[in-house]
């Protein structure tokens, strides 16, 4: 109870911005979280003696309830306030990361405590879009989502150079301990300043319990082509970002013969880049939005294309005998496609009542989450089922290239969140400080 008081819809002089920031810094951690299995993965195979393909298995052991647990936590948002919810998944990935410093844990530790960590990290995009919401009307959620969804580059930015320099300092069980700790600090300064902003939805039950005014029936929006698009395209973008993040350092490493200081420093470096084009498009996006513009496709449509010049340079990637060639496509090409995950949770929000948003959001993570479940183990497969190491990641990546192609081109004609808005009869919401009846 007392948690409940301190973590809620409080009158702090928290604002828009300031709980941007602090969110970003919640997917900073988040995305540390996931980079530390693949920077910890060439001494954890050595150590246990495990095959690439096993090693996926405690990858994709990490997104064994990850979908589940989107869903069940994201429907909680209709009944327990979202600054409370967060903090207690932000403690949860630190009970799952400390164990690993002793040096009793092994393999079936590694797995059991990746299995609690995706559970506890499942809910923790849609959450966190649905309470940023909250703070921002429509037209203004472009740029704070962008924002929050560059946690995923700045947390691989940051996490790979540090993270690097503890395995070799510490090796790589401490790696795990340094983001378990990082964990508990966000919880604390969150614990504080954590609030809730002016256009959040009441939470808890309505009346005897009947749909709240302006609420469409859930089946309506699910099988609409924004949510479907989106669905798929955020599916692809998040094969891409789960294959980079467990089988990039290794194929640096074993195909490019680079040492683990320059891995780190590349990978970190890629991730930088990953995070300008999506602040980049999220401020474009966003004045667009403000000055009413209409670009030459019809909303939603950009994402598409985007999505389909990043298959093209994964393809380019994958092919290229130089590394002056292969090298640059990291270096934003191919985090076109992470654009796909600010605009797909903007577009289910713009179809979607706010009452009903963390369900809806909490489902379009449900779906593209298993993206990161099948990545690992394809890809392993792939690589290990291949005559040479080298063939196998060619194959593999450019299996990403063509499900990134194919999601593109259905994102690119059917993605159209204003439209599907227009007929579902969800209005748009209004800027902070308009009056909103709850």
């Amino acid at each position: 109870m007392l948690l409940s008081r301190a973590v809620g819809r409080s009158t702090s002089t928290t604002g828009p911005w300031a709980t941007t920031w602090l969110l970003l810094c919640f997917m900073l951690v988040n995305f540390a979280d996931k980079a530390v299995l693949g920077l910890a993965g060439p001494g954890i195979m050595r150590e246990f003696g495990i095959s690439r393909q096993e090693f996926g298995m405690a990858q994709a052991a990490f997104f064994a309830l990850f979908s589940v647990s989107a869903l069940a936590v994201s429907a909680l948002t209709r009944r327990i306030r979202t600054p409370l919810l967060l903090l207690a998944m932000a403690l949860l990935w630190s009970a799952a990361q400390l164990p690993m410093v002793w040096t009793a844990a092994g393999f079936g530790t590694l797995v059991a405590t990746r299995i609690l960590l995706g559970a506890a990290e499942g809910p923790a995009a849609p959450v966190a879009v649905h309470h940023l919401h909250g703070w921002f009307g429509q037209r203004d959620r472009t740029l704070p989502t962008a924002v929050l969804m560059v946690g995923a580059a700045a947390g691989v930015a940051v996490a790979a150079p540090a993270l690097s320099a503890v395995i070799s300092a510490w090796g790589w069980r401490w790696a795990f301990g340094a983001v378990g700790l990082i964990g508990l600090v966000w919880a604390a300064v969150w614990r504080r300043y954590g609030s809730e902003g002016p256009l959040a939805p009441p939470v808890g039950t309505v009346g005897d319990g009947t749909a709240r005014d302006g609420e469409v029936p859930l089946r309506r929006i699910l099988l609409s082509g924004t949510f479907l698009t989106a669905c798929a395209g955020s599916f692809a973008a998040y094969w891409l970002m789960s294959s980079k993040l467990t089988w990039l350092p290794d194929y640096l490493e074993t195909v490019l013969g680079w040492d683990a200081h320059r891995v780190g420093l590349m990978v970190g470096a890629g991730a930088i880049a990953n995070g300008v084009v999506l602040l980049v498009h999220g401020l474009l996006a966003q004045r667009a939005a403000r000055r009413g513009r209409r670009g030459l496709l019809p909303a939603g449509a950009g994402a598409g294309v985007l999505l389909l010049l990043s298959a093209a340079a994964v393809t380019v990637f994958a092919t290229a005998d130089a590394d002056w060639l292969r090298v640059p496509m990291m270096f934003g090409p191919m985090a076109l496609a992470l654009v796909m995950m600010t605009v797909g949770q903007t577009a289910c929000a713009r179809i979607t009542p706010p009452s009903q948003r963390g369900v809806v959001l909490g489902a379009v993570v449900g779906v593209f989450a298993l993206g990161g479940v099948l990545a690992p183990l394809v890809l392993g497969g792939i690589v290990d089922a291949a005559a040479t190491t080298a063939q196998g990641y060619e194959s593999g990546w450019l299996f990403t290239a063509a499900l990134l192609a194919v999601a593109g081109a259905a994102t690119t004609a059917f993605l159209r969140p204003e439209r599907d808005a227009r007929r579902l009869g969800v209005p748009e919401t209004p800027p902070v400080g308009v009056p909103v009846a709850h």
